[in-house]
């Protein structure tokens, strides 16, 4: 996606809501470092900050009627994207026992390096409580029909649909500028 991404504030606040289940593990995990009251603290805060973003980003869209309706020409399914999310960012900062000063450093400079990829890449609608809601995941592509006014935009669509078909048209609550949620289908 080339286009210009607005709502910057909302886009990091959703970057912080997907890697919310990393600071779930860590405090299960724990470390000597911090003393648990500060660290439960900061990563429940973590958890539950962003995600409470996200679902009042969502109602405020739905308050205010913030829909567009898009045709689909084709679309791409991303559950694949949301195995590599797993293995690929919570998995190795899992791993890290967080022991010493400089592994904490390493790892939370690490984070900050996935959540800017996140934001920067516009990977702002992986999250795993879409999937544990029963949402999926798909990029719509416009038809070979539209024209550069019309929104020649790949979108993504977070939906309960299991699929997606060419012609489709959905009419859908702007979360972000490139971003859609349908409630229900």
């Amino acid at each position: 996606m080339s286009q210009k991404e607005g709502l910057k504030v909302a886009r990091l606040l959703m970057v912080l809501s997907s890697v919310s289940p990393l600071f779930v593990l860590w405090a299960i995990r724990g470390t000597a470092l911090v003393p648990d009251t500060y660290f439960l603290t900061f990563c429940a805060v973590m958890v539950i900050a962003p995600n409470a973003f996200l679902w009042l980003r969502i109602a405020t869209a739905k308050k205010n009627h913030e829909t567009r309706e898009l045709v689909v020409g084709s679309a791409e399914d991303h559950r694949e994207h949301l195995l590599v999310y797993l293995f690929a960012m919570l998995l190795p900062f899992y791993a890290d026992t967080l022991a010493t000063y400089r592994s904490l450093a390493a790892t939370l400079a690490a984070l900050g390096f996935v959540v800017f990829l996140f934001w920067h890449l516009n990977l702002h609608y992986m999250n795993i409580l879409f999937a544990l809601f029963g949402y999926r995941v798909f990029t719509l592509y416009p038809g070979a029909d539209a024209d550069q006014h019309s929104g020649r935009l790949n979108y993504v669509l977070i939906t309960p649909r299991v699929a997606v078909a060419s012609g489709d048209r959905i009419t859908a609550y702007r979360i972000s500028d490139t971003v859609y949620f349908e409630t229900h289908a």
